[in-house]
């Protein structure tokens, strides 16, 4: 569209625990091209199949200390002891800065982690410019079955327990769930008012 420039871009949050169904609307639902998915930067260990710039930017703990971040996750904090690794996650500022006139969907589990991200934008007097969404992902039923298949590294399973993603983390961060969603292959539940903004980004794509 002519007017791209101008218009108001959306920061789409989807959070929900590990095996909600996040990255599968992200893929599935998401008009194609409509959206970048900002790319956290971690400390910990890269898995099979990733790549790093692709899944996450894998980078040692001083990047954390150093570099400036949007958002700062430290997941493995309430079990750590000395001498064990920090499992760091962050959203690089770049990552934002560098796609200023696109849609931003950022994939991350604790809400308190989203009220971060806003309270970037707010600070560097970002806010007026984006739109901001939050999807809440219903887990599904056997969510800890799931999470223990895909926890294949020490402290992975605990890490995946202890950052949850339940209604009253919502209230503790001090946001308002836009959407909820069911999403997976066996059964996708998207309202109405959300399938308007799907339509809204495809149109504008």
């Amino acid at each position: 569209m002519n007017n791209s420039k101008a218009m108001k871009r959306y920061v789409i949050f989807c959070t929900g625990l590990s095996g909600s169904g996040k990255t599968y609307f992200i893929n599935n639902y998401l008009p194609k091209g409509s959206c970048h998915k900002l790319i956290s930067a971690t400390t910990r260990p890269m898995r099979s199949g990733e790549m790093d710039g692709r899944d996450y930017y894998f980078r040692n703990e001083d990047y954390f200390d150093t570099q400036p971040l949007a958002t700062k996750l430290w997941v493995n904090k309430d079990f750590w002891t000395p001498g064990k690794p920090k499992w760091m996650y962050g959203v690089p500022e770049f990552e934002i800065m560098a796609h200023p006139d696109t849609h931003l969907v950022y994939d991350v589990i604790q809400p308190r982690y989203a009220a971060q991200m806003i309270q970037w934008f707010h600070r560097r007097g970002l806010q007026t410019k984006y739109t901001f969404k939050i999807l809440y992902f219903i887990p599904p039923e056997n969510n800890y079955d799931i999470a223990r298949q895909r926890a294949n590294m020490p402290d992975d399973d605990n890490v995946r327990r202890t950052n949850t993603c339940d209604p009253i983390d919502f209230l503790r961060a001090g946001l308002d769930i836009d959407f909820v969603v069911k999403c997976s292959p066996n059964e996708t539940i998207i309202s109405p008012r959300l399938q308007k903004l799907l339509h809204e980004l495809k149109l504008q794509h």
